[in-house]
C-alpha cells in the first residue's frame, strides 16, 4: 500500500497541496554539544514545489499510515536519521485547508544531532539552533506555523514525595534510597521537548526535585535533577518555589490542595505523565 497517498489535492481556488490523504513532517529536535536545543531542517531541492526554501522533512501520508508512522518514515527516507533514534513527543495539527487537506507537524526528540544523508530531495541537511531557524528563507507553510511550535526554556518543580508514592514497588522499605534511583532515572531522560496543553512545547534541561524528612539522606548528584532541601514541609516549599518562579514553571503532583496554592500560570504535571518518560 506504500505511495499511494502521492498525488495533489487540488482546492476551490486552485490551490495546490501535496498528500491525497494529507501530508506530515517531523521536527526533530537534539541538543547541541553545548545543550541547547536544535533542529533538523532540510534545504528544499529547486525542482521541488517551493524549492529553496528550508522546511522540515516530511511528505504524503499514505491511506493506512498514522501521522506519526508517516511523518517519520518520511524523514528516513529524507534524511536517513533512523527510526529507532527518534523519540516522539507530541503532533499538532498545523494546517487545514477547506478541501480537507491538512498536514501534521510529529515533534520529535534524538538524544544526540544524528548523523544524515540527504537524497534527491535535498541539497543540505543542517542541524539549526532554535533561535536561528526564523533567520532562513523558510516554506511559508513551516513559517505560518514555526511561531506555535517553538519552545521557551522551562522549569520543572518535582513533588518527590507525592510521585514516589505514585509507584506501590516497596519504595517505603527505603525511602532515601527510591528516592536516589527514582531521581537517577528522570534524569537521564534529559533534555528533552515537553508538551504543555494549551500552551505550546518547553526545552527541559533540568528537574529541580523538593526533598523533605527521609528522603534528604538519598545519595544522589546530577546537574540535571539538582536537589532542594525543604527546611519543613515539602508542600510550602515547593509552593514558595513556584510563587518565586519569573519563567515557564511546571510542578510535577498529585496533590490537590498543594495545586490550590499555586499562581495559575504554573502548570501542573501529574506523575504518571512525567514517570512515563521512563519508558
Amino acid at each position: 500500500m506504500r505511495g499511494d497517498g502521492d498525488g495533489w489535492v487540488v482546492g476551490e481556488n486552485g490551490t495546490r497541496h501535496w498528500g491525497k490523504h494529507g501530508a506530515a513532517g517531523l521536527l526533530l529536535r537534539a541538543p547541541s554539544p553545548h545543550g541547547e536545543p536544535t533542529v533538523l531542517l532540510q534545504h528544499r531541492a529547486l525542482w521541488s514545489h517551493q524549492g529553496g526554501t528550508w522546511a522540515l522533512p516530511g511528505g504524503a501520508k499514505d491511506s493506512h499510515e498514522t501521522n506519526v508512522h508517516a511523518a517519520v518514515r518520511e524523514a528516513d527516507e529524507e534524511a536517513g536519521i533512523g527510526v529507532d533514534n527518534v523519540f516522539v513527543r507530541g503532533e499538532v495539527e498545523t494546517a487545514r485547508m477547506a478541501s480537507g487537506w491538512s498536514y501534521t507537524t510529529v515533534v520529535a526528540d534524538a538524544a544526540t544531532q544524528l548523523d544524515t544523508t540527504m537524497n534527491g530531495e535535498s541539497t543540505e541537511l543542517r542541524w539549526v539552533p532554535e533561535d536561528m531557524v526564523d533567520r532562513l528563507p523558510l516554506h511559508p507553510g513551516f513559517a505560518a506555523s514555526w511561531p506555535s511550535l517553538r519552545i521557551s526554556p522551562l522549569r520543572v518543580l518535582l513533588d518527590t514525595a507525592n510521585v514516589l508514592g505514585s509507584r506501590p514497588d516497596g519504595w517505603w522499605r527505603d525511602r532515601s534510597g527510591a528516592t536516589g534511583k527514582l531521581l537517577s532515572s528522570l534524569a537521564g531522560t534529559l533534555p528533552r521537548t515537553v508538551e504543555l496543553p494549551g500552551v505550546g512545547f518547553g526545552w527541559l534541561t533540568r528537574i529541580e526535585a523538593v526533598l523533605e524528612g527521609e528522603a534528604r539522606a538519598a545519595q544522589f548528584e546530577d546537574i540535571r535533577v539538582p536537589v532542594i532541601h525543604a527546611a519543613g514541609s515539602g508542600d510550602d516549599e515547593l509552593a514558595s518555589q513556584a510563587q518565586a518562579s519569573t519563567t515557564l514553571t511546571a510542578l510535577v503532583t498529585a496533590d490537590r490542595g498543594l495545586q490550590q496554592r499555586l499562581p495559575t500560570s504554573v502548570q501542573v504535571l501529574s506523575p504518571s505523565t512525567v514517570l512515563g518518560w521512563l519508558g
